[in-house]
């Protein structure tokens, strides 16, 4: 039994695999790219409804700080009246990967950014296709600490009492 279970494994991973590359693979990705694009350019323009369809309506911003975890209806609350004065915030994209599951039906990403502010900085996260079109299920923006200087961050961060 255990065999016949391994060999069915072994048989669909390549199944998988090939499911993921090919045309519809490079069309999904083109189109999570262009979400991802679309959402940097309306964040740097203030464009605030704009940004904001680009979300699932479930979905979740986790920002810098450790205490941002924005379900996306609060995240709103909280960004509109910003982007309604004119100001949003730019990022850069350096560098991304886009990954499709099976079906493709679900995307995750990484990408390498630069912001003027905060220097480089990465987001990752999940998009999902909802009716046909993808949707930002779960976006994460970080700033990478170099390791050199990771343990003095941390007992930066333990003196302010903002960890969570």
């Amino acid at each position: 039994m255990i065999k016949c279970l391994i060999i069915a494994l072994g048989a669909s991973i390549p199944l998988v695999a090939m499911m993921t590359t090919g045309p519809r693979a490079e069309e999904d990705t083109d189109a999570v790219a262009r979400v991802l694009d679309d959402l940097h350019e309306a964040a740097s323009k203030a464009q605030g409804k704009r940004y904001f369809d680009l979300f699932a309506p479930d979905g979740v911003f986790f920002g810098t700080d450790a205490t941002e975890r924005w379900p996306i209806e609060e995240f709103r609350a909280y960004a509109l009246p910003r982007f309604d004065t004119g100001t949003g915030w730019t990022y850069h994209v350096r560098q991304r990967h886009v990954f499709l599951d099976g079906d493709h039906n679900t995307a995750w990403f990484d990408e390498a950014l630069h912001n003027d502010k905060y220097g480089e900085c990465r987001g990752t996260g999940v998009l999902v296709k909802i009716d046909g079109g993808w949707k930002i299920a779960q976006y994460n923006l970080t700033i990478p600490i170099p390791n050199a200087i990771a343990l003095d961050v941390v007992k930066m961060i333990r003196q302010a009492g903002d960890s969570p």
